[in-house]
């Protein structure tokens, strides 16, 4: 549905910080989105975290489903084109299993609520249909000066 040069067209994040390659769907009734990163052995992470046993850190896992989910407000207009989000919190994220060079992340991020400058999302990574983080997330605008 949305290829990387169109996620870049709504979002400002750039190699190797984009951590989105494809949406799959976006549901406008449900105000949420499926969207897919495939980890590929290459990754600069990867060198480091952790030598001779790579896995993906769960915090840059968090990043791609917040940026999911921020893909996810551009592409539903629901904010203006140039709004900036930062991260206001992240709550109850659960970590069930590493992810490793060759997996296929599905991100899930689904609008829970907003307030005039606060969101908050509900989101899930899923590799071969088992969960491996779920959590919620917030982030706050800054409208476009």
């Amino acid at each position: 549905m949305m290829d990387a040069r169109r996620i870049q067209e709504l979002i400002p994040h750039r190699h190797p910080f984009l951590l989105v390659d494809e949406v799959l769907e976006v549901d406008p009734e449900e105000i949420s989105i499926v969207a897919r990163k495939v980890v590929a052995p290459d990754e600069p992470y990867f060198e480091g975290h952790f030598p001779g046993r790579p896995i993906m850190p769960g915090v840059l896992i968090v990043e791609a489903l917040a940026q999911t989910g921020l893909i996810c407000m551009f592409a539903l207009n629901l904010v203006e084109r140039g709004t900036e989000f930062f991260f206001a919190g992240i709550e109850k994220a659960k970590f069930r299993r590493p992810v490793v060079p060759g997996d296929s992340l599905q991100l899930r991020a689904r609008l829970l609520k907003s307030r005039r400058t606060l969101w908050k999302f509900e989101m899930q990574a899923l590799v071969e249909g088992q969960t491996v983080v779920e959590g919620m997330c917030s982030a706050y605008t800054i409208p476009k000066s």
